[in-house]
């Protein structure tokens, strides 16, 4: 690898910090008004902010686009699904209610609900990887450039509609949270398996350039799908895992509040969201 296969283009390097610098600005205010972001919350943040340049800006970016496929599966990966991941996983209410005081944003929030988020996501993904798109892509900067960010703003939507930075749906509970991983993981299992298993390369443009690293193009095409697959297979398992740990400790403080002559429809919601003072009481009790 050399420097030069480093790209620092404004356009991928200026967003990533400016929104870095949002969130650390409100976070600070945040903070001198006496409600911190946790610490691990804001390394989340800033966690998936760095993923998602290092996908755009390192080596990967350029052997996505002028070797292996397989390599630009693992890009699209890191954009959109591990860093919105994490980038959800760094905010909360409190952090995006200035974005969500600007009129146009506001629909925003239609955006995570999950019965729009998992339709969205899943055309989303489908779309960009029929073959004439993803040609399209490879072939004009600008449309690659709009996949990238349909990719992260999907992923974004997708995750917070699970993740809750904002108030979700009553019926949406952690049953209903468990089923929505397993269908985003089944569209993205469905959508690995045409890799895996077609015998048509469905990427000429990687034909070429396969041969050129001494790479089959079916060969290549196989470990991208491969990689989707142990992706979403990982991730997935971790989600039920933070689910089953959710489940229990929202079982728990909700009992406490019930006999704290908390309602229990507002124990419930209170134990979701844990934004209450009987909460933080309960669980400094705990």
């Amino acid at each position: 690898m050399t420097f030069a296969e480093w790209s620092f283009a404004p356009s991928q390097v200026i967003p990533v910090l400016a929104l870095s610098i949002l969130y650390w600005l409100r976070t600070r205010a945040l903070a001198a008004r006496g409600r911190p972001v946790p610490a691990g919350r804001r390394m989340s943040f800033y966690g998936g902010m760095l993923i998602g340049l290092i996908s755009l800006v390192s080596p990967i970016d350029w052997l996505g686009e002028n070797r292996l496929l397989w390599v630009h599966m693992l890009q699209h990966l890191l954009l959109g699904d591990l860093a919105p991941l994490l980038v959800v996983l760094g905010c909360t209410g409190a952090v995006l209610r200035p974005l969500l005081a600007i009129r146009w944003l506001r629909p925003a929030r239609v955006l995570m609900h999950p019965l729009v988020a998992l339709p969205l996501w899943s055309v989303d993904l489908c779309v960009w990887h029929l073959p004439f798109m993803y040609q399209a892509a490879l072939a004009h900067s600008g449309v690659h450039a709009l996949e990238h960010t349909c990719f992260a703003v999907a992923g974004a939507f997708m995750w917070a509609a699970v993740l809750e930075p904002l108030p979700g749906p009553a019926w949406f509970g952690n049953g209903w949270k468990a089923l929505y991983t397993l269908a985003v993981r089944g569209v993205g299992t469905a959508v690995s398996n045409v890799f895996i298993w077609d015998q048509r390369v469905l990427y000429p443009h990687y034909v070429p350039l396969d041969r050129m690293a001494h790479v089959a193009p079916l060969t290549d095409q196989k470990i991208a799908g491969l990689i989707m697959f142990s992706e979403g297979g990982i991730v997935t398992m971790l989600a039920f895992a933070w689910l089953f740990l959710r489940y229990w400790q929202e079982l728990e403080i909700r009992q406490r509040l019930i006999e704290a002559d908390v309602d229990e429809t507002a124990a419930a919601r209170a134990a979701r969201y844990r934004r209450s003072a009987r909460v933080r009481e309960v669980e400094r009790q705990a």
